[in-house]
């Protein structure tokens, strides 16, 4: 099958939709179909070539460390040139909408992957009822872009939930690939991962850790409310837009704790391979802050490494942690509550692990390999239905 694949954003910008399409080209690649990439030009130099699929550049803006790029008629040119059967359309909002349009002028079959909750985005930086507004607005273009496809895909049932409720048609679910292999409870074994615990934890203190983008939509600045609980640490990985306020918040909560202070909050910066999997082994317990995820990678990457996880109970976090078997989800609107369910998991050690354990049980079947068999019946689908009504 020949795949074309547009998406707002690639490397070597780093976050949930540039890796879904990273591995969904790798194993592609794998099953022997053609792909290319339409992707922004971005500031730093992005590889032209990924596993043996071009990557075609175009022409972008810069919007809060984003490259956002432009829907420029080369767009429509790249899709008639290259004639793939199928257009995948990663997270589509400026880019993707053209690549939509431009599918649909071209009479392509085409699928949508939902991945960013723009309009939660959107109310979450505008207060007060400009922020509804705005967000009603939002999904009036999201509902309006998605109709063009022949297929939306959500990765959760919250998103799939959202997107129905919304309006959007012909909707089904296609969730997400871990790497079990690289994320794996054998890295607390590695000589390295030992010594960056032994640097983080001098005195045996227990690791409570993030990773992710450091932006306000993540909401991190909610770990304060666990920063002095007695004998842990904070672990931030990661990267954004909010790092130094970020580390302002969480360092005055450390400080202000009424009994003898923590050590100051560490912030390892973003990683990746390796050195995010040995980081991830260092923790003790992983938390999810955001409220407004379609679904939650860093939960299935920190449960493939056997970490108990506490997470929101709103939005993707739902389908991936079950109380009491892989962590416990918390009420964001409840004050305290995710203290509350952080030392749940501190309590006890024997509960933690065995929370841990089962969490890597839930993901390591979630290969990639399998979910890219799924999208790629979910493009058959499309394309056949095309056929159909071509033949009607």
């Amino acid at each position: 099958m020949r795949v074309a694949i547009v998406t707002e954003s690639f490397l070597p910008t780093v976050n949930g939709v540039t890796t879904s399409v990273c591995r969904v080209v790798e194993e592609l690649r794998r099953r022997g179909d053609e792909v290319v990439v339409i992707a922004p030009r971005t500031r730093e130099d992005g590889p032209v070539v990924l596993h043996g699929t071009p990557v075609h550049r175009v022409a972008s803006v810069p919007v809060r460390q984003f490259d956002v790029g432009l829907p420029t008629p080369e767009i429509e040119r790249l899709l008639e040139g290259f004639a793939p059967d199928v257009v995948h359309v990663a997270s589509p909002f400026v880019l993707g909408a053209r690549g939509l349009a431009a599918a649909r002028r071209l009479d392509l079959p085409t699928v949508a992957v939902f991945q960013t909750d723009v309009a939660a985005y959107v109310r979450q930086h505008t207060p007060g009822p400009a922020g509804a507004a705005a967000s009603a607005t939002t999904w009036r273009w999201i509902r309006r872009i998605h109709g063009w496809a022949d297929l939306t895909l959500a990765p959760s049932s919250a998103a799939l939930s959202d997107l129905r409720d919304q309006g959007v048609p012909r909707t089904a679910f296609w969730g997400r690939g871990v790497d079990a292999t690289l994320f794996n409870p054998a890295w607390r074994l590695d000589a390295l991962t030992r010594a960056l615990r032994r640097e983080l934890a001098p005195d045996g203190e227990r690791l409570v850790g993030y990773v992710g983008r450091l932006a306000p939509e993540k909401e991190v600045e909610r770990l304060a409310e666990v920063a002095d609980l007695p004998a842990t640490r904070l672990v931030v990985v990661g990267d954004g837009p909010s790092r130094r306020a970020l580390g302002a918040v969480l360092a005055e909560a450390v400080a202000a704790s009424p009994t003898r202070p923590n050590r100051p909050p560490v912030f390892l910066g973003p990683r990746h391979g390796d050195d995010l999997a040995r980081a991830y082994a260092c923790l003790d317990l992983f938390v999810h802050t955001g409220t407004a995820e379609t679904f939650g990678q860093t939960i299935q990457e920190a449960g493939a490494t056997g970490l108990p996880v506490v997470a929101p109970r709103r939005g993707g976090p739902v389908d991936l942690v079950t109380d009491g078997d892989n962590g416990y989800l918390f009420n964001p609107d409840r004050a305290d509550d995710l203290r509350e369910q952080v030392s749940r998991v501190l309590g006890s050690p024997d509960h933690a692990a065995g929370l841990g354990r089962r969490g890597r049980l839930r993901v390591r079947a979630r290969s990639w390999s399998a979910l890219v068999e799924d999208l790629a019946g979910h493009y058959g689908q499309v394309v056949r239905d095309r056929r159909g009504v071509r033949a009607a």
